[in-house]
């Protein structure tokens, strides 16, 4: 009976509410409140009314109005239509129903309007009944496409419905005062091991130091911050070298930090191309016509091997408003549409690709979007993307997620948003991926207290859930010359082994000798390193298709050629216990073909070794076996055979302790010795 009087109440308080006007009845004597209200209601109206609306200026001179009069429904509705416009959306709804509540007919669009307030805080059913009495504004000519974008509206709340009753595990974290500043802050972008972010950033102090007279904000500018431990240093602009009078914007980064894609406002918003050369970004260069068109190229992301590009267009020809493309960046051929599998008759936008190079993130409108645009996952699997699966609530919200970027782990992700824990305005944040939640297992015995009559199982901890990481291997390190420690701007070539293909090359920062490539798994990489002046350097990694996630630093120092200096061989294979050549040797053997021609002068010596297991003599024999027939092929490709000789030391010089697996793999190995020059 009590709920049903406090209805009965609050519909009669509901109906007895009406708007009270900006007139000299409500405000009496106050002649001063009624004509700063009136004004502040002007100088909003003409940025209201103005075609097109600029609803963020209209915004604060109808909130002061608002003060001295909270009663009035046409202005209760402006403030929330205004917040329908703006970076905080939900505050729209309290506004709106204000004005309903004050005059159920205080704009034709009014059930429009509520049902977008509801959708946009989540009230999904809710939201459903109001678009669902919402008609067309009057004069509406297009009356076909007011019902089509009511019913994906409806659509939208009925997958954020469903979404939202299997939320994902995530930690969102605010990434801190290093990077976020009272201003806008977003477009994160970041190396693959989460070591650097280069962001797009509205603060104060920016190139020009004008505001836009569109948005009465500061103009764009590109920042970097470095991550020190747990959190991100302090941002610092990328100087004008980079950032112009204008807008400028993050894209994409290389996984290496070494390429970074610009997008500025040239040619309708074209995308460009700046290079870290030491410490400081090369001026940014504008990408060729066969990606930047008269339309709009609004985001864009590097493949793995740097050799082709992943993009946003709008231009015409597409399947919906914006399309994602592929183009080889060297190649000649033009860009191809991601197809229907990907782009929708909608908007796609803030592509990603992962450093697994199979994985690729974007945002859009269709799909199963529970409103605006949604963040999505697609996998490349035989020759084809999957299809696309949304990453689900909390990471997605009713309103615009865009522009998410992943580390090479899997364990991150960053994206901007408007939050209440925010230092100003839009900022960025940190999403921690959790995993599946963990179970609880009932023991099986009862645990019997004199307190109770029941029996109480006592809960325990299932094993614990794997939290899922990306099929990549990151090789990172420093490349330095080996007698004077000083680094190299050194060439590193990541080979298939299995093809005899080299798939990627990338260089070493010249200041730092830095370097950091992305290995995906299901491929026999051979890494070679090479500088003008000293003798190539390699690596082998060989990673399985399903190789987990994992992080190898190696520093690499490079050797000049002299007499007496060694180098290990570290893919060049045999057969097992045999001294037969595998194919995955012939780059290696190549290499060292190509090293012995270049130099004529330069004699060799190739040797075998194992490591203690098995009989000493055996191994040496068996060692000895392997290096002669290293130097068997070499003659065989026209090499003189006096430059050559041959020995097997078996298990007489190691390189790392035969105790453990890692260490008797190093031993097993062949190298050659400069014997002259």
């Amino acid at each position: 009976m009590y709920k049903y009087l406090l209805a009965l109440l609050l519909l009669s308080s509901a109906a007895q509410a009406q708007s009270v006007e900006f007139s000299k009845d409500r405000f009496g004597n106050d002649k001063d409140g009624l004509r700063a209200a009136l004004k502040e209601i002007k100088l909003g109206d003409e940025w209201y009314l103005n075609d097109p609306p600029r609803y963020e200026q209209a915004l604060p001179h109808y909130l002061e109005a608002q003060k001295l009069n909270a009663e009035n429904a046409e202005l209760n509705l402006k403030i929330g239509d205004c917040y329908l416009h703006s970076g905080f959306k939900p505050r729209a709804l309290a506004y709106l129903q204000k004005a309903y509540q004050l005059n159920a007919g205080v704009d034709p669009r009014i059930h429009y309007l509520l049902g977008r307030g509801l959708h946009l805080n989540g009230k999904w059913a809710a939201a459903i009944a109001e678009y669902k009495q919402a008609t067309p504004a009057t004069g509406t000519k297009n009356t076909a496409g007011f019902t089509q974008d009511i019913q994906k509206k409806i659509k939208e709340c009925e997958n954020g419905r469903l979404l939202e009753a299997k939320p994902i595990r995530v930690f969102v974290d605010n990434a801190g005062p290093g990077v976020n500043s009272p201003y806008p802050d977003y477009g994160p972008v970041i190396s693959a091991d989460e070591s650097v972010m280069l962001f797009t950033s509205r603060r104060q102090g920016s190139t020009g130091g004008e505001k836009d007279p569109e948005s009465g904000g500061f103009f764009e500018d590109v920042y970097q911050s470095v991550r020190s431990g747990d959190a991100w240093g302090p941002a610092r602009s990328l100087g004008e070298t980079v950032n112009t009078a204008g807008h400028d914007a993050t894209v994409g980064l290389a996984p290496d930090a070494q390429r970074l894609l610009v997008y500025m406002e040239d040619n309708g918003g074209d995308l460009h191309e700046s290079n870290l050369r030491g410490a400081e970004w090369s001026k940014p260069k504008q990408l060729g016509t066969r990606i930047n068109s008269k339309a709009h190229e609004s985001s864009a992301a590097y493949t793995p091997d740097g050799r082709s590009l992943l993009f946003v267009s709008d231009k015409p020809g597409g399947l919906g408003s914006r399309d994602i493309y592929k183009v080889e960046m060297e190649g000649r051929g033009p860009a191809v549409n991601l197809g229907p599998a990907i782009n929708t008759p909608y908007g796609e936008e803030g592509v990603f690709l992962h450093p697994d190079g199979k994985t690729m993130y974007f945002s859009s409108e269709g799909h199963n979007s529970m409103g605006g645009y949604d963040i999505f996952r697609s996998t490349y699997e035989n020759g084809k993307w999957g299809a696309p699966e949304n990453l689900g609530w909390p990471i997605n919200t009713p309103d615009d997620d865009v522009f998410f970027v992943i580390s090479a782990s899997g364990r991150h992700g960053y994206y901007s948003s408007f939050r209440d824990d925010g230092l100003g305005s839009k900022d960025i944040y940190q999403i921690t991926f959790l995993g599946a939640e963990k179970a609880p297992a009932l023991s099986q015995e009862d645990q019997l207290l004199a307190s109770r009559v029941q029996p109480v199982k006592e809960t325990q901890l299932a094993p614990a859930v794997p939290v899922a990481t990306a099929q990549v291997t990151i090789l990172k390190g420093t490349i330095t010359d080996a007698a004077s420690k000083q680094p190299l701007e050194a060439t590193i070539d990541v080979i298939d082994n299995s093809r005899n293909e080299n798939i990627a090359s990338f260089k070493a920062n010249a200041q730092s000798g830095r370097y950091l490539v992305s290995l995906p798994s299901g491929v026999n990489y051979g890494i070679v390193v090479r500088q003008d002046g000293y003798l190539f350097h390699s690596e082998n990694f060989d990673l399985p298709a399903g190789t987990a996630y994992s992080e190898v630093v190696k520093d690499i120092q490079l050797k000049k050629l002299d007499v007496g200096v060694k180098v290990v061989l570290n893919n060049i294979f045999f057969d097992f216990d045999k001294a037969t050549l595998r194919k995955e040797s012939t780059g290696e053997l190549e290499r060292l073909q190509k090293l012995l021609t270049e130099t004529p002068a330069l004699r060799l010596e190739i040797s075998g070794h194992t490591d203690n297991v098995g009989n000493a003599a055996y191994n040496k024999d068996l060692s000895q076996r392997r290096a002669k027939t290293v130097v068997d092929y070499l003659v065989t490709k026209g090499v003189a055979k006096d430059r050559l000789t041959f020995a097997g030391y078996g298990d007489t010089q190691p390189v790392a302790p035969n105790t453990t697996k890692a260490g008797r793999q190093q031993n097993r190995r062949t190298e050659f010795k400069v014997t002259g020059k």
